[in-house]
């Protein structure tokens, strides 16, 4: 599994990191992302669909669980923060996404981990408020499977 660890200071540098990671997104792709509230992970999530070609703004759907936004394929991005079980993520048709033709990323993971797929890339975002922000991404798809992360 190749590890990335990384620092950013500000939000635009925080999406930066999401950027370069989008980047290497292909279809089937999963992130999952784990942090406090405030860490940042909508923010990592605003960079990572810029990643992706997509041109709208990225907004966290904790209302709505899931907003769909469209790139070079299609982008799933879910937020678990106000789901109750399991049983309601995949009432809600999460598994579906998952295994489709787009990249599907997944907020407040932590809730969601036994749903997730093996090869899912991992974002653990630590620090809160003007903290700097330690990122580490792990990411299981093979050398050969993903571009490096151009950070």
């Amino acid at each position: 599994m190749a590890a990335t660890s990384l620092r950013t200071t500000t939000p635009a540098e925080t999406a930066a990191a999401g950027e370069a990671l989008g980047r290497t997104l292909g279809a089937g792709d999963v992130v999952a992302l784990y942090g406090e509230l405030g860490a940042g992970k909508t923010c990592l999530i605003q960079g990572l669909v810029r990643g992706l070609g997509v041109t709208t703004h990225a907004t966290s759907p904790t209302f709505v669980l899931v907003n769909e936004y469209r790139g070079r394929l299609p982008v799933h991005h879910v937020d678990a923060y106000r789901t109750g079980s399991l049983t309601e993520l995949m009432d809600f048709g999460l598994l579906d996404l998952i295994g489709g033709d787009g990249v599907t990323l997944v907020e407040w993971a932590d809730r969601a981990e036994p749903l997730m797929p093996p090869r899912t890339v991992r974002v653990r975002i630590d620090g809160v408020g003007d903290e700097p922000r330690a990122i580490t991404i792990d990411d299981p798809r093979k050398e050969g499977e993903r571009p490096p992360l151009p950070l």
